[in-house]
């Protein structure tokens, strides 16, 4: 469906190679738009169009801006820019809250189209968990994002979150209700189903980038569970490579069980061999993308309450339901007389019934071309 309507995509960062979860995140809402409205009518601005190139010394002439409330590489000029561009379009897709700021200008000098916002997460909530508590900076830098979320809620037309639980902290924290709950989808890549038995020793998969909490969350596996447990070790993603000097200190009886596979372009052979996956994940906010994708692939999953946040699975059929280290163990001793084949059905039927991008696709729809 295309509308004459025209559309203006604020995004952090011009994509370049492998996605990230946010980024993924990001992509599946531009195609959305482009769908709905044309990808002519859809025009992107770049908050960082040559991320790739920034030096150290672009990063330290940011700082001062924070104290403004511009993070994440927004200045004034480049919100002016926003703005100007904005005067002809129909909509403003604003594409992560902590750009609250941008929806603060564009109300306040009097753009008349529709400014929409969408929390990847509670940012505020996000960073208290991803900055070191003892950073001389941290209590300036959540000021400023705690900020951009309040300007996202005040300033927008229509907000978006992905699950229950931001909407619950957002409406506690700034007083207004979010306007739509938009779970984590992806275009369906009609993963091969297999009926292939689980190996023995099976092969368990960890996916997710060099990241704190995904670092803290398969260092502790591999400290405390995996020395239990039977299983070859895969971890999987973008700049993992930085994660081998960590793993020597967190278990090194257990490092010829561990194999470390950084930076690949497709990770769907990845997916397709493992037996299952496992996602020792404590803190967050937002949904896992990785949750998401593992369901796409039809794979059984042992995951954290935190991993499962926003997703209403069965945990028995969908593999098991894991936050200390003795049911971790439990779980992975258990996973060859519960599950026979390394494709889960359940996990496939679950996100064919709620996370394409189809889903998404039909709730924007209503709420922009009503």
């Amino acid at each position: 469906m295309n509308s004459s309507k025209s559309v203006l995509f604020i995004r952090y960062k011009k994509p370049f190679g492998i996605k990230e979860g946010g980024e993924q995140a990001t992509h599946k809402n531009y195609s959305i738009l482009c769908e709905l409205f044309g990808i002519e009518n859809v025009e992107e601005y770049y908050v960082h169009p040559n991320l790739e190139h920034e030096t150290v010394w672009d990063k330290i002439k940011g700082l001062p801006y924070i104290f403004a409330n511009y993070y994440f590489g927004l200045t004034p000029r480049k919100v002016r820019e926003i703005y100007q561009i904005a005067q002809n379009k129909d909509i403003v897709f604003i594409d992560r809250s902590i750009f609250g700021i941008v929806a603060k200008a564009l109300k306040k000098n009097g753009y008349s189209g529709k400014i929409v916002s969408f929390f990847h997460n509670v940012e505020v909530v996000y960073y208290q968990a991803r900055i070191p508590k003892y950073a001389p900076y941290r209590p300036f830098l959540l000021h400023c994002i705690d900020k951009n979320d309040a300007y996202t809620i005040q300033y927008s037309d229509l907000t978006i979150c992905l699950n229950p639980r931001d909407e619950n902290e957002l409406l506690k924290r700034y007083g207004k209700k979010i306007d739509a709950v938009i779970p984590i989808t992806f275009e369906d890549r009609h993963p091969n189903e297999t009926s292939v038995s689980i190996a023995s020793p099976p092969v368990a998969l960890f996916f997710g980038a060099y990241f704190p909490a995904n670092v803290d969350g398969i260092l502790w596996f591999i400290e405390h569970v995996l020395p239990h447990v039977d299983i070859h070790l895969q971890i999987v993603g973008k700049g993992m490579y930085k994660l081998a000097c960590h793993v020597e200190t967190h278990g090194r009886a257990s490092l010829q069980k561990i194999n470390i596979f950084s930076d690949v372009e497709d990770v769907s052979p990845f997916f397709e061999q493992a037996d299952f996956v496992i996602s020792p994940i404590f803190k967050g906010s937002g949904m896992k993308v990785k949750t998401c994708e593992t369901l796409m692939y039809g794979k059984t999953i042992i995951g954290t309450t935190e991993s499962f946040e926003g997703y209403n699975v069965d945990f028995e059929k969908v593999g098991a339901l894991a936050n200390t280290k003795d049911e971790f163990i439990a779980a992975i001793q258990q996973i060859s007389q519960k599950f026979n084949s390394k494709f889960n059905m359940y996990s496939r039927d679950y996100f064919l019934q709620n996370h394409t991008n189809e889903v998404a696709k039909k709730v924007l729809e209503k709420l922009l071309l009503p």
